[in-house]
């Protein structure tokens, strides 16, 4: 494991030579632009609403709220951070379960009638926050993520799975204690779940926001639709049944919410999931035969992309209406390498099995393929983060090419919420609040703590559950 950390490449001839070294193919632009020049600050058109720059906050996953769904101080805090981190396209802010058992851990907020305000009051937070800033809203657009977490919920216990499942999988079903006798979702559950998507969607059209996030990535319900091949039935088998929840859902939208916008954040590919090998190295799980288990994968040899199906989707969603897309990969519970790249895993995670621009790479060239294809989507990118020093010249280089019309920004925003704002200001970027992907973020919430960045950000390297933090990757790291 001999990976160069990214700040030790000052120079532009550094990063150039070390992406060469690895055979990587990461574009960059050499001079940064402020505002009005910069392509990063050029507004985009969408439907005849006019968004103000080109960087997007991507939507947390949230472990702070209460017990019922209803955001705390905590939620509060991080979504005034959206309000003034300068991006004018919030996709989503936070993953909101639509209804209890859908939630990924006991404190992630729900879409009910008894959380309405509170969920209504993060977006007016939001904006006043934003407008205090940075004087208009007007050019400002927000969405509220709406999600099932099916296989990964974990509703009442952050150490107790109990997943609703739409098929059988061979190796996550192992993995995660899943017995072959454990029921999946029957058709009529899965008619019910849609009115709930539905019902939230009204809820937020309601609550003043613009769009909502029918979630299809990471593993979470919407995404395994996508490979649920092996499942009999309306909702499986034939992409048609695959795509049936979302056609559905958005037809529901439609009737009962038309004013308001659909967007879809897509695991656009997926790999084999992966496992804890010799020196914590991530490694393949060992497979044989036809892989019908993944979306974008290639069946023969899963550890390869296969994005035909990802085409069909793409072409389905101007079918549906809808021009919102955000792209991203994998998911974090079985493959994260691929999803949000990083140099150092959570204390129970693999070591990275590539360098971690590898897989930045990997997640821009699937997106830049997939706006050449389809010019007509609004497309959002991921996986920046771990560019660190050299985001504001990838991104930049992405949305002046045509790669992306929006530089998402996702667990940055918990250690450099303003970057967005220094970039186009052209300020020089504050380095000691740089994402330098330690993933405390996600060790914490794992081990039953809050979601921050204990090591960058002051107001949680104070908070009490830092001290706790510690002593549990201290005990991790004793075995």
């Amino acid at each position: 494991m001999s990976y160069r950390r990214i700040a030790s490449l000052k120079t532009a001839a550094d990063f150039n030579a070390y992406l060469k070294l690895l055979g990587v193919d990461l574009p960059f632009d050499r001079e940064i632009e402020s505002a009005p020049a910069s392509p990063l600050a050029r507004a985009y058109d969408l439907d005849g609403f006019r968004i103000g720059n080109r960087f997007c906050i991507l939507p947390m996953e949230g472990w702070d709220g209460t017990p019922e769904g209803e955001p705390t101080d905590l939620t509060r805090r991080r979504w005034r951070h959206f309000g003034a981190s300068g991006a004018k396209l919030i996709w989503g802010g936070e993953a909101v379960a639509v209804r209890h058992d859908g939630r990924a851990n006991p404190n992630q907020l729900v879409s009910n009638d008894a959380t309405s305000a509170s969920v209504e009051d993060l977006l007016n937070i939001l904006v006043a926050e934003h407008a205090a800033h940075f004087g208009r809203t007007d050019d400002l657009l927000v969405g509220l993520q709406l999600t099932h977490s099916g296989r990964f919920a974990r509703p009442n216990d952050k150490k107790k799975l109990e997943p609703r499942i739409l098929y059988h999988h061979p190796l996550l079903d192992a993995r995660f204690g899943i017995k072959p006798d454990d029921p999946c979702l029957t058709d009529g559950e899965i008619d019910d779940l849609i009115g709930d998507f539905v019902r939230a969607a009204v809820r937020a059209e309601a609550a003043g926001y613009a769009f909502v996030d029918l979630k299809h990535c990471h593993g979470y319900l919407g995404h395994e639709f996508l490979s649920a091949r092996t499942r009999s039935g309306r909702y499986g088998g034939s992409f048609e049944n695959r795509t049936r929840f979302l056609r559905e859902t958005v037809a529901g939208i439609r009737r009962d919410a038309p004013g308001l916008k659909i967007g879809v954040r897509l695991s656009a590919f997926d790999l084999l999931p992966f496992r804890m090998g010799a020196g914590r190295v991530g490694e393949p799980e060992s497979f044989e035969g036809l892989y019908q288990y993944g979306f974008g994968t290639d069946a023969e040899d899963p550890l390869q992309m296969d994005l035909e199906e990802t085409y069909r989707f793409c072409e389905l969603l101007p079918e549906l209406g809808i021009k919102l897309l955000c792209t991203s990969a994998g998911s974090p519970y079985y493959n994260p390498h691929i999803q949000r790249p990083a140099l150092f895993p959570p204390s129970d995670g693999y070591l990275p099995p590539e360098d971690p621009l590898a897989g930045v790479a990997r997640q821009l060239k699937v997106t830049r393929e997939l706006k050449s294809r389809y010019p007509e989507l609004c497309i959002v990118g991921s996986g920046y983060t771990y560019l660190q020093e050299w985001l504001p010249a990838v991104a930049q280089y992405e949305v002046r090419t045509g790669g992306a019309d929006f530089v998402g920004l996702g667990r940055l925003v918990l250690s450099y919420h303003d970057l967005p704002a220094d970039v186009l200001a052209g300020r020089r970027l504050q380095a000691k609040r740089l994402c330098r992907t330690f993933s405390d973020c996600t060790t914490g919430p794992r081990n039953g703590l809050v979601s921050g960045c204990f090591p960058l950000d002051p107001f949680y390297r104070d908070h009490p559950d830092a001290a706790a933090l510690k002593s549990v990757k201290e005990a991790l790291s004793r075995g």
